[in-house]
């Protein structure tokens, strides 16, 4: 049996203490230790006992999980990427120096974060502008986007993909009206009808070619694309009604998530009524149980709540409510062009925030055999174990010609929790040499050793020899004597 981790989280008790405006005497009074034992403690010369741990979340309410380093590992990831940057390359920071800012304040690696992402956007905007100088005829009118898709995704990370509120006024409609009673389909076209006086119409394709919901206000009809398969209906009527329903709960999310952009707050607004609409087609308590009881298993959870995989997985990742928590997942979702349309971490799984992912995570695996589960063990640079699976997820084109989308969905979770996952079955989650070393991407990853590598690693020198081939292509690790 692979033995524990030391947690060693003195930055983060330290900050805790400061927070509650607690002298060390008080705090160590609090927990029933010795001031000088805290003081250790605070310094990182001493772990964090497990016991110390349970006592800090019942004493201040605190989740353990905030007490486990995952912010500052993300933290330590997003700053690695910023000053990876070749702007920052004479500045002399070293990844400790990084490691310490992360440590002592999570915030303000997230401030450096929020600077940069401006930077990265004036720069954006400048090269544009100049695009477009080059070319007058395109000038008139021309409109630089900004990063509103990157504001809304902290945004919902920050509240851990977790809007108790939805998912309360969510279970309520589900049980009076009765929607789990029948094909989720039918019930929402009848709520719909006799709640809200709204009809349901499918619409050919040839008269919605770029459309797959619209709901006409004039004739209160709700048109569906032929294109959608069932769960796809059933989810677009779950949205529309969570728009006639929570509207003003979701406005009341919107105006305190401190978005500030017109086009962020509409993101936000639609991530909102998702996620409603997620929670109505799988309601909380009957959705949490079930998930539990059958481990996980994505395929079986779609067809006991009528829903399709890639909306399984996104609502595993939102099952944080207190006293029944579900496993804390992380989810990807890419394209087989490597890129990043969907990402979030609930498990302190490290994603690029301006770039792909890891060569070796076989979530790209996935598109070689679309519809099959792929599962992996894979391990950070920092030594965390995951265990992941990937599947591809499709929708349909709209006729001859016309080829549907196909993304690859990757579901993970750290390995403390993969025993209750079914897709983990056969293997053995103590053996840590059988994980596939991976890092967050190329640019980021120091694994010298990688044969994949398309990026030589920015924070190393490039070494390039005329007469020496190694297993990376960006020069070989240097050789110790």
């Amino acid at each position: 049996m692979a033995s524990e981790k030391k947690v060693f989280a003195g930055p983060r008790v330290r900050r805790l203490r400061r927070e509650k405006g607690l002298t060390q005497a008080r705090m160590a009074a609090d927990l029933g230790i010795s001031a000088s034992y805290l003081n250790l403690i605070e310094r990182d010369q001493r772990p964090v006992s497990v016991q110390v741990l349970l006592k800090l979340a019942e004493v201040y309410d605190v989740e353990l999980r905030s007490l486990g380093g995952d912010d500052e590992a993300q933290a330590l990831t997003v700053l690695r990427e910023v000053f990876s940057d070749p702007l920052f390359r004479d500045a002399g920071l070293t990844i400790q120096d990084l490691r310490e800012i992360a440590a002592a304040s999570p915030a303000t690696a997230d401030a450096i974060s929020t600077l940069y992402r401006a930077y990265q956007e004036s720069v954006t905007n400048g090269s544009m502008l100049a695009e477009r100088l080059a070319d007058r005829d395109m000038l008139d009118g021309a409109e630089a986007p900004g990063l509103p898709l990157e504001e809304v995704r902290d945004f919902i990370n920050s509240r851990n993909n977790h809007f108790p509120e939805l998912d309360d006024a969510a279970e309520k409609l589900y049980a009076s009206a009765g929607i789990g009673s029948e094909e989720p389909y039918v019930a929402l076209r009848t709520v719909l009808r006799d709640l809200h006086g709204v009809s349901t119409r499918i619409a050919p394709a040839d008269l919605m070619p770029h459309e797959l919901r619209r709901y006409d206000r004039h004739r209160q009809t709700i048109f569906l694309s032929e294109l959608l398969d069932q769960p796809g209906r059933s989810f677009q009527l779950a949205y529309q009604l969570g728009y006639f329903e929570q509207s003003r709960a979701i406005e009341d999310i919107v105006e305190s998530s401190g978005l500030e952009s017109e086009e962020a707050q509409r993101l936000c607004r639609v991530a909102l009524a998702n996620y409603f609409a997620a929670a109505l087609l799988m309601p909380y308590g009957p959705f949490h149980k079930t998930a539990e009881a059958t481990r996980y298993d994505i395929r079986l959870l779609g067809r006991r709540f009528g829903t399709s995989f890639e909306q399984v997985c996104h609502r595993v990742t939102t099952l944080q409510r207190p006293g029944a928590r579900g496993i804390p997942f992380f989810l990807i979702r890419v394209d087989n062009a490597g890129n990043v349309s969907k990402r979030f971490s609930a498990a302190g799984f490290h994603f690029a925030r301006f770039g792909g992912t890891c060569p070796r995570w076989n979530v790209h695996d996935a598109f070689r055999v679309p519809g099959e589960v792929y599962t992996q063990v894979v391990q950070m640079e920092d030594g965390t174990r995951y265990f992941s699976i990937a599947r591809t997820v499709s929708r349909a084109g709209s006729g001859i010609g016309v080829p549907g989308d196909q993304y690859v969905v990757g579901l993970g979770c750290e390995i403390a929790h993969a025993r209750k996952i079914v897709y983990s079955q056969g293997y053995d989650l103590d053996d840590e040499r059988a994980a596939m070393p991976i890092g967050v991407n190329c640019r980021l990853c120091e694994r010298l050793d990688c044969s994949q590598r398309a990026f030589p690693p920015l924070k190393h020198r490039l070494t390039v020899e005329d007469h020496v081939r190694g297993v990376s292509p960006f020069g070989v690790p240097v050789r110790e004597n």
